[in-house]
């Protein structure tokens, strides 16, 4: 399956505005970002390949607004050849992350040795 650059910062800003929801004391969401044209497909109505992240973002802010119609989003276009030091910051850490799986790969063969086994 093929992941477009598009989709991966959709995702991004899905993960971000879901996490920032769901803490009690934030009322400003600031999205800072080196793709502002990822955002416009978040407010696309049209049909397109990605509607699911565009459609949960939307959930995430009607939650957001619901609590307080004084609360605020933003977004900041940052270029990664600015040298900002939060965007390099950013940067950094997302390059260095390696995430937890639930299904490691050898848990994976092995279960599928297992199988095998029971069923020669």
């Amino acid at each position: 399956m093929n992941i477009t650059l598009t989709e991966v910062e959709l995702f991004s800003i899905r993960c971000g505005i879901n996490q920032a929801v769901q803490l009690p004391n934030v009322d400003q969401i600031i999205v800072i970002m080196d793709a502002i044209p990822a955002t416009r497909c978040i407010f696309d109505l049209s049909t397109y390949p990605f509607q699911l992240h565009s459609i949960t973002v939307f959930h995430n802010l009607r939650v957001f607004f619901n609590r307080n119609s004084n609360n605020t989003i933003s977004f900041w276009d940052c270029f990664s050849s600015n040298k900002w030091s939060s965007h390099l910051a950013v940067d950094k850490e997302t390059k260095h992350f390696r995430p937890t799986l639930f299904f490691p790969a050898n848990l994976h063969g092995n279960l599928a040795k297992k199988k095998n086994a029971i069923q020669s």
